[in-house]
């Protein structure tokens, strides 16, 4: 990830947001830091971050409560970064407009993963997709085409990522890393799965795709009409 992504740590432990900022900033990001929540969008509006760390048990403001305030005023990603780890809180934040909920302590490795798997998801390098009948809008999340037809974000992300590499192999492992944030590759069939819901969806003929090709032993390469 290049220099010129911007995070906002937001986070009142000073010993954790001394070595994560520090962490980040060794891994290339611009870090800007702040510890108590009325003063969070001081910095949203200031520093304009490209992604949003925010702890839930802070000063002033709670995470939860300043969640989907920042997600309305910058439109900034933002993962939860806590140790309140029951469901009901898990679900609170996600509900409140977080696109992730990590839950300390964890490692940084799996972190990092994480981070790039939501700027991914929400920057994406192209804008639009079309297979068939249907237009797919990576900006807005929007597909045009056929009403009642839903679409989740992972499958958004997993379409943008194949359609970044139009014509090539994309590898399983890529996708678990770059689209469900795994750091090393787990013994899962989560993207098969997920691969098959797109088909059914996508393809005239889900069991003859014209658009994802499956590679033996490698993964997917993504071809359209064009």
């Amino acid at each position: 990830m290049n220099s010129t992504t911007r995070i906002l740590l937001v986070e009142d432990d000073q010993a954790l947001a001394y070595v994560l900022s520090h962490d980040l900033r060794q891994s290339g990001y611009e870090v800007d830091l702040v510890a108590d929540g009325d003063r969070v969008l001081q910095h949203v509006e200031r520093f304009r971050p490209d992604l949003v760390l925010l702890d839930v048990m802070l000063p002033g403001r709670s995470g939860f409560e300043l969640c989907g305030i920042v997600r309305r005023r910058s439109g900034a990603p933002v993962i939860m970064v806590t140790a309140r780890d029951a469901k009901a809180d898990v679900l609170t934040g996600l509900d409140s407009g977080a696109d992730d909920y990590v839950t300390k302590p964890f490692d940084f490795d799996e972190f990092l993963a994480r981070i790039r798997a939501v700027l991914r998801r929400t920057r994406p390098n192209v804008s639009r997709l079309t297979l068939g009948r249907l237009t797919f809008d990576f900006s807005r999340l929007e597909v045009i085409g056929e009403a009642g037809l839903h679409f989740t974000a992972r499958e958004f992300a997993i379409l943008a990522y194949l359609a970044e590499r139009m014509g090539s192999v994309v590898h399983r492992s890529d996708l678990l890393r770059e689209v469900w944030g795994y750091p090393q590759e787990p013994r899962t069939r989560a993207v098969d799965f997920a691969i098959k819901r797109l088909r059914d969806k996508i393809e005239p003929n889900p069991h003859v795709p014209r658009y994802i090709h499956s590679v033996r032993g490698d993964g997917y390469r993504l071809t359209s009409d064009n």
